[in-house]
């Protein structure tokens, strides 16, 4: 039977800094090693090849041991590839976790929207296909923190003297 509810969540965020600054911050494995991350964790960006069809390895470590990891019970590792690569405008990859834990397996669809607006850039963030075991919340929050870097970083390249 086909599932008729898929789990997602969305997250908006304005951006003060041009959008082909936050585009080049998403594919850049070195920025994405910096903002690609919630608070109290940190991200080791294994492979990131960015064109469509390229490859993604991710991993997120817990800062402090929590036994809650998705791949370990410290790490969350995800594997996926691009799908589609719009420059300035959007990213799209699917990604899965690497885990034998049935509830936190299966592809994942992020679609990430960039739009100019007043000061800069719109950015909508669309995690399609979250599994029975990924909390939608906490993906949401892990997501604004994420975001709140990816802000942070763009914003002060984009400052004049930044």
């Amino acid at each position: 039977m086909p599932d008729l509810f898929v789990r997602s969540t969305r997250i908006t965020r304005h951006i003060r800094a041009p959008r082909a600054a936050v585009y080049r911050a998403l594919l850049d494995p070195h920025a994405v090693a910096r903002w690609k991350v919630p608070d109290g964790m940190t991200c080791v960006v294994h492979e990131y090849d960015a064109r469509e069809g390229g490859s993604i390895r991710v991993s997120l470590g817990y800062d402090r041991p929590t036994g809650t990891g998705k791949t370990d019970p410290h790490t969350d590792t995800y594997h996926g590839r691009f799908v589609t690569l719009v420059p300035d405008e959007r990213v799209v990859e699917v990604d899965e976790f690497e885990t034998a834990d049935p509830s936190l397996r299966g592809a994942m669809t992020i679609t990430i929207t960039l739009a100019e607006s007043a000061g800069g850039t719109e950015l909508l963030a669309v995690h399609e296909g979250l599994p029975p075991g990924v909390s939608a919340a906490d993906n949401e929050t892990g997501w604004r923190m994420a975001l709140a870097k990816l802000a942070a970083l763009v914003e002060t390249r984009a400052t004049p003297g930044g």
